[in-house]
C-alpha cells in the first residue's frame, strides 16, 4: 500500500487489476475498471479498508485497524467472507500503512472496529457477489435469478455443472456498472455460514509457532537499542549527569540527552543510553549518576489528593444532569442513605512494555510500532524530524495488549529525538518499571451520594457529586466540566424522580489517559453498588429492585446515541441472573452479587458468587457474564474478549492501585502491581443473548459491571459493604 490514495484509484481503472473496493464509514464506495477516477473520488474522504479481488481471483481484505489481541483480522474478514461466499481461509488481511491521503484514521479503540465496519464490509462483500453473478448470467446468457454464489464461484441452478470461479469471471465482473451499495441485497440472518459462528482466528498459527512479529521482535541490519533514564518525579529532569561509568560499559555507543515535550505528546524527557544490546543499554543506564530536579511536583501525594478529591464532593460542582427536584426529594423522604466511593489511579500495565523501531534516512524515515493510533505515531515522528507527513512510513505490528496505552505518541516522540542523534536503525525499550512509572493512568476519583426512598420504600431520589483528576482536563485545562469523566454516572438509567449529577476537577500533576473502558471502569463501580445499597435499604431484592426501575421513561425526547434502552438492559439482567441461579439458597458465608451496565453500544450483566475463608478474606467461586452486544461477529472472539475483560476488571478491583509519593509513582512492578493469577481466576460462564441487527463494542463493557458485581456480593455474604478499590476485607469500607 506504498501508493497514493489517486495512484491507487488509477490503478484500479487500469486492465487486468480486477475489482477494487474502497470501504468509507458509513458508506461503500466502489472502483472499478469503467470508472474515471475523478467520478469516483468521493471529495476529500478518505477510506477505512481496501477489497482487492484480484485477477487470479485472490482476495485481499487492507484493514487500518491494529491487532492487539482482540481478534480483529479475524472479525472484519468474517463479514465480508459471509456476503462475498468465501472461504474465510481465501481472504488474506493485511496491515495498512500510514497514509493519510487513503484512510480516514487509523486508531484501534473505543471498542468500535466491528461497530464501525461490520455493514461497510457486509456491503462491499456483496456488492463483488452481485457482480460475479451479473458476469456469470451473461457469460451463459440466463437470467440473473437463474445464478448463485457459493464458495468463491457463481453456479447455474438450472445446470449445476455450469460453474465459474470467481477468478474466471472477475476481469468482466470489474468492467459492469457498479450496483448501489446502498441498496445492494444483504444476506438473511438465517443464511449466515460465519456471522455468529465460532471461528478460528486467522492470526493464532503465526502467535504459537513463533512467526507472528511483535515489536520487540524487530530486527534490521546494524541495529542498534536504547534506554532513557527518566526522572522518577512527574515533570522533573535532569540538572546533571555524569557519564563515564556508563561509558565503560562493553557496548555503550552513545549518551545524550533529550528534552520533554508537552503539546499534546508529553514526554518525561531525560538521559538516552544508546547500545549494542538492550542489556548493554540497561546496565549503562544504571551506572549513569544523574542529579534530578524533581520540579514542582515533588510534594504530590496520594494521601493529599485524596483528601482534594473528598473535599471536592463536599461543594457544589457542575451540574450535569438536573431531574425533578432533588433538594425535595431528599427533604421529603422517609429513608436517607449515604455513601462515599473512592477509586485510585490506574496503571495499563500491558504485558508487552512500549517499544518503537526507527530508522531515519536522509529526508525520509521508517517506523515499526506496536501502536493503536500509527497515523498519531506518524504526524509526531514527521513533526519532529521536520519531514513531510508521507515521508514517514509506520509499519504497524502485533502488540502484547494495548487498553489504550498504545494510543499515546510518547515512546514514537522519545525515538524520533533518539533519531535526531542516531542515524542507524534503533530500538527504543521500555522495562517493566518504566512502563510502571511513566504510564498516563486512569483518573482517581471520588463519588459522593445520597439516595432517598419514601415511605412505600420506593427510591425517589438520586444525588451523585463526582470529582476526579480529568482525563481531559490534562490534555485541555480549558475543557468544560460537561466534557469531563461524566460518562456511566450521566446516563444512570433507573426510574427516578429526582437525578442530579455534579462534576468538579481536581489538579494533578500525574498523566492521565484513556484505561479500559474508560470512565464506565469507576462510575459502573459508583452507579452498579449504590443501586445495590437503595435496594439494601428499601429490603427488597437486588435483581427485584432494579427490574422494576428499569422501564421506558415517560419522555417523548429522542433517545441519544449514549442513552441506555433500559427495556435491553433489564433483559440481560434476567437472563445473568437465571442463568446463575439466581435465588437458589447458598451455605452460610457464601453469596452472589449482580450489576448491569451498557456501555460502547453493549449490555452486560454480571453475576459473582464469594465465600469468606477462615482468615476474613474472600475468595470468588464463579462468575457468570450475560452479553447483549447486538449482532455477534464471531462467538469465540466474543467469548474471550468477555473473559479478558472481567480477569483484567478483576486485578484491578482486587489488588491493583497506583499511588504517589514525592510525586512519583510507588510501585514499579508485578511484585507489587500484582495481576490476577492462573490460580486466582474464578471460572467464567459466558451466555450469549444477541439482539438486534447492530454490533456493539466488546474490548471494553464486561469490565465496567464486575467490580460492584463482586463487591456486591460480598455484602450478599458478610454483611460489608465495600466503597473503596481494591476491595481489601480487613480494611475499613
Amino acid at each position: 500500500m506504498s501508493v497514493s490514495r489517486r495512484t491507487f484509484i488509477t490503478r484500479g481503472t487500469l486492465a487486468g487489476t480486477g475489482i477494487l473496493i474502497a470501504v468509507e464509514l458509513p458508506a461503500t464506495i466502489l472502483i472499478a475498471q469503467e470508472s474515471s477516477p475523478e467520478k469516483n473520488q468521493p471529495g476529500a474522504n478518505p477510506f477505512e479498508a481496501w477489497v482487492h479481488v484480484k485477477p487470479g481471483g485472490e482476495i485481499s481484505l487492507i484493514v487500518a485497524k491494529s491487532e492487539m489481541g482482540q481478534g480483529i483480522r479475524t472479525g472484519l474478514a468474517i463479514p465480508l467472507a459471509e456476503e462475498l461466499e468465501v472461504d474465510l481461509s481465501s481472504i488474506k488481511v493485511e496491515q495498512a500503512e500510514t497514509r493519510p491521503d487513503i484512510y480516514s484514521h487509523l486508531g484501534t479503540g473505543g471498542s468500535g472496529s466491528t461497530m464501525e465496519n461490520f455493514m461497510p464490509l457486509r456491503r462491499a462483500g456483496a456488492t463483488v457477489r452481485e457482480l460475479m453473478i451479473t458476469a456469470a448470467a451473461a457469460r451463459w446468457k440466463v437470467a440473473r435469478s437463474n445464478c448463485m454464489a457459493k464458495h468463491g464461484a457463481v453456479f447455474d441452478k438450472r445446470t449445476p455443472s455450469r460453474r465459474a470461479s470467481y477468478a474466471e469471471l472477475v476481469d468482466a465482473a470489474s468492467r459492469l456498472p457498479l450496483p448501489d451499495p446502498k441498496t445492494v441485497p444483504l444476506k438473511a440472518q438465517s443464511a449466515f455460514r460465519l456471522i455468529g459462528r465460532a471461528v478460528p482466528r486467522v492470526d493464532v498459527p503465526a502467535k504459537t509457532n513463533g512467526t507472528a512479529q511483535f515489536g520487540l521482535d524487530v530486527r534490521l541490519p546494524e541495529m542498534l537499542f536504547a534506554v532513557v533514564a527518566r526522572c522518577p518525579t512527574f515533570g522533573g529532569k535532569p540538572s546533571h549527569f555524569k557519564t563515564e561509568k556508563a561509558q565503560a560499559i562493553s557496548g555503550v555507543r552513545d549518551i545524550f540527552e533529550i528534552a520533554p515535550l508537552g503539546a499534546g505528546i508529553f514526554t518525561a524527557g531525560g538521559v538516552v543510553v544508546v547500545a549494542d544490546s538492550t542489556w548493554a543499554a540497561m546496565q549503562g543506564r544504571r551506572a549513569l549518576e544523574i542529579t534530578w530536579d524533581r520540579g514542582p511536583a515533588g510534594a504530590e501525594a496520594s494521601d493529599a489528593l485524596g483528601d482534594s478529591l473528598r473535599e471536592a464532593t463536599a461543594r457544589s460542582g457542575k451540574r450535569i444532569r438536573n431531574d425533578g427536584d432533588v433538594d425535595l426529594g431528599l427533604a421529603h423522604a422517609a429513608t436517607h442513605i449515604e455513601a462515599l466511593y473512592e477509586l485510585p489511579f490506574q496503571a495499563h500495565a500491558t504485558m508487552e512494555p512500549m517499544n518503537i523501531t526507527i530508522h531515519r534516512r536522509n529526508k525520509e524515515c521508517e517506523v515499526w510500532a506496536p501502536t493503536q493510533s500509527p497515523d498519531w505515531v506518524q504526524r509526531t515522528v514527521a513533526q519532529i524530524l521536520s519531514l513531510p507527513q508521507e515521508k514517514v512510513i509506520v509499519h504497524t505490528t502485533f502488540m502484547g495488549g494495548g487498553f489504550g496505552r498504545r494510543y499515546m505518541a510518547d515512546y514514537p516522540a522519545e525515538a524520533a529525538q533518539i533519531a535526531k542523534t542516531v542515524d542507524k536503525p534503533v530500538q527504543l525499550v521500555w522495562t517493566r518499571e518504566d512502563d510502571m512509572a511513566h504510564d498516563f493512568y486512569r483518573p482517581a476519583s471520588c463519588h459522593r451520594l445520597r439516595g432517598a426512598l419514601d415511605a412505600r420504600r420506593r427510591p425517589v431520589a438520586w444525588y451523585h457529586a463526582m470529582a476526579s483528576t480529568s482525563i481531559r482536563a490534562f490534555w485541555d485545562p480549558k475543557a468544560p466540566p460537561e466534557e469531563q469523566e461524566v460518562g456511566g454516572a450521566q446516563q444512570m438509567p433507573y426510574a427516578i424522580p429526582h437525578v442530579r449529577l455534579e462534576y468538579n476537577p481536581v489538579s494533578s500533576s500525574v498523566p492521565r489517559a484513556w484505561w479500559r473502558s474508560v470512565e464506565n471502569s469507576f462510575n459502573g463501580f459508583v452507579v452498579e453498588s449504590f443501586i445495590d445499597e437503595l435496594a439494601a435499604a428499601a429490603k427488597r431484592d437486588p435483581v427485584e429492585f432494579r427490574r422494576s426501575l428499569l422501564v421506558k421513561p415517560k419522555s417523548t425526547t429522542p433517545a441519544g446515541d449514549d442513552d441506555v434502552d433500559p427495556e435491553r438492559l433489564a433483559r440481560i439482567l434476567e437472563i445473568a441472573a437465571q442463568k446463575a441461579g439466581w435465588g437458589k439458597p447458598l451455605p452460610r458465608g457464601r453469596g452472589r452479587g449482580i450489576a448491569a451496565f451498557a456501555s460502547f453500544g453493549s449490555y452486560f450483566a454480571e453475576v459473582a458468587e464469594v465465600s469468606l475463608t477462615e482468615n476474613r478474606n474472600f475468595k470468588i467461586d464463579r462468575v457468570v457474564a450475560a452479553v447483549d452486544c447486538g449482532t455477534v461477529v464471531n462467538s469465540e472472539s466474543v467469548r474471550s474478549q468477555t473473559e479478558g475483560a472481567i480477569i483484567y476488571g478483576l486485578s484491578a478491583a482486587l489488588k491493583n492501585e497506583i499511588t504517589i509519593k514525592n510525586g512519583a509513582v510507588e510501585q514499579t512492578n508485578f511484585s507489587d502491581y500484582d495481576p490476577i493469577r492462573i490460580h486466582e481466576a474464578p471460572p467464567i460462564e459466558v451466555v450469549l443473548a444477541p439482539n438486534g441487527d447492530d454490533c456493539g463494542g466488546m474490548g471494553e463493557p464486561g469490565l465496567p459491571p464486575i467490580a460492584p458485581a463482586v463487591a456486591n456480593a460480598i455484602f450478599a455474604a458478610s454483611g460489608q459493604r465495600f466503597r473503596r478499590l481494591p476491595l481489601r476485607l480487613n480494611s475499613e469500607s
